[in-house]
């Protein structure tokens, strides 16, 4: 398999897995993530996708504080994730 065919399968089960992953349980959260989700993620370059993982692996309480603007992480990858969810 070429290269940047293996490169897109690999990022396609990346983005499939942090669909799984969004699903949370928390209802503040599922509505920020169904929404974002829903949508054609497949453009998005690594960092971005890196940024979305690195995301998901956070506490959910602690999501929600960051995406309610209660609180901000300090981590500026962290931030980008963030702002894609709530631009989006």
């Amino acid at each position: 398999m070429p290269q940047s065919v293996a490169g897109m399968t690999d990022r396609g089960a990346r983005i499939g897995r942090l669909r799984w992953q969004s699903r949370r349980g928390l209802l503040e959260l599922d509505r920020f993530f169904e929404t974002f989700f829903a949508g054609d993620l497949s453009g998005y370059d690594e960092a971005t996708i890196t940024a979305l993982e690195r995301l998901m692996d956070c506490q959910d309480l602690e999501m929600l504080d960051w995406l309610l603007g209660r609180s901000a992480p300090q981590d500026p990858q962290l931030q980008f994730a963030l702002d894609l969810l709530r631009h989006r």
